[in-house]
C-alpha cells in the first residue's frame, strides 16, 4: 500500500506544478495544457508498467521513458502557437538527446540482460509502481523548462543567452556520449572482466555520463529562459531535480552501493575513489 500512496503523491505534485506553471494561452478546453502532457507522461509510464509486472521485466524501461520525451515534444509542438528558429533548436536538442540515450540504454539490456537496479523492486507490483512514476516524475519534470519554451506564446529569445544555452547543451551531451562509448567499449574487452573502468573520461570523474547529463540540461534550461515569463519560470528549477536525482536518489547512489559490493575491498578501486572527483571532472593532472 505504501508504494501506491508515494506513487499517487508524485504524480499530484507533479501535475498541480504543470497546473501552476502552465504557460499562457496553453489550454485545451478549460484544461491546462501543461497537465494534460503530465497526464500523458503518467499514462504512458503505467501502461509500460503493465507489461512489466506481466511479464516481470524491465528490458523496455529506459525505452519508454525515451519514448515519452519524444512524445512530450511532439505535443508540445502541434499544439504551439508559434514556432520561432529557437524553439525547433530545443526540440531537436531534447529529441535527438532522448533518441540516442533510448537507443544505447535499449542495446545494453539487449545485450547484458536484468538490470540490476530492478532485480528486487519487480517482483513487488508496488515498488515497481514506484520506479515507473519516478520516470513519470523524471520525464516531466526535467522536459519541462524546454516544453513551456516551445508552448511560449511571445518567444523572444535573446540571442546570446540562446547561444551559451546551446553551446552547454554540446558539451553535456558530448561528455555523455564520449563516457558511455568508453565504457561500453571497456566491458566488451575479455580482458577487463571483473575489472571498473578508470580510464579515458573516467579517469577525471567517476561518473562523468551523468556531469554531461547535468550539464546538458543546463544548457536546455539556459536556452529556454528568455522564452518563458510569469509562472513558467518555475520550470527552470528543473535542471535542480536532475542533480537531485542523479547525486542522491536513484544515480550516483546506487551505482556506488553496487561498486562498493564488488570491489569494495580492493585497494586500486580504493585509491580509485580516494583520488578521482564522484561527478564534476578534474581538469588538471592527478
Amino acid at each position: 500500500m505504501k508504494g501506491y500512496v508515494i506513487a499517487l503523491v508524485l504524480a499530484v505534485i507533479v501535475i498541480a506544478l504543470a497546473s501552476w506553471g502552465n504557460p499562457a494561452g496553453a489550454q485545451v478546453g478549460d484544461l491546462p495544457l501543461m497537465v494534460i502532457i503530465a497526464l500523458g507522461v503518467f499514462a504512458i509510464q503505467w501502461l509500460g508498467l503493465v507489461h512489466a509486472s506481466a511479464f516481470t521485466t524491465e528490458r523496455y524501461y529506459d525505452l519508454v521513458g525515451s519514448l515519452t520525451y519524444i512524445s512530450v515534444v511532439l505535443i508540445a509542438l502541434s499544439f504551439s502557437p508559434l514556432i520561432a528558429t529557437e524553439q525547433w533548436l530545443i526540440a531537436g536538442c531534447i529529441v535527438v538527446w532522448a533518441a540516442r540515450l533510448g537507443s544505447f540504454l535499449f542495446r545494453r539490456v539487449l545485450a547484458v540482460g536484468e538490470d540490476q537496479r530492478f532485480r528486487e523492486i519487480k517482483k513487488s507490483t508496488p515498488r515497481f509502481l514506484v520506479a515507473w512514476t519516478l520516470q513519470g516524475v523524471w520525464v516531466f519534470i526535467t522536459s519541462s523548462a524546454g516544453v513551456a519554451a516551445i508552448l511560449a506564446p511571445n518567444p523572444n529569445p535573446v540571442p546570446a543567452v540562446f547561444i551559451v544555452g546551446l553551446a552547454l547543451w554540446v558539451i553535456g551531451f558530448a561528455l555523455e556520449v564520449i563516457a558511455d562509448k568508453q565504457k561500453q567499449q571497456f566491458r566488451q574487452n575479455p580482458a577487463n572482466a571483473g575489472k571498473f573502468i578508470q580510464s579515458g573520461l573516467w579517469a577525471r570523474s567517476q561518473h562523468p555520463n551523468y556531469f554531461g547529463e547535468i550539464v546538458l540540461w543546463i544548457g536546455v534550461a539556459v536556452m529556454a529562459i528568455t522564452c518563458l515569463e510569469g509562472a513558467s519560470y518555475v520550470f527552470l528549477l528543473s535542471p535542480l531535480l536532475v542533480i537531485l536525482l542523479l547525486t542522491r536518489v536513484s544515480g550516483i547512489p546506487t551505482l556506488r552501493r553496487t561498486a562498493k559490493a564488488r570491489w569494495g575491498d580492493d585497494p586500486e578501486y580504493q585509491a580509485y575513489c580516494k583520488n578521482t572527483p564522484v561527478l564534476v571532472p578534474r581538469l588538471g593532472s592527478r
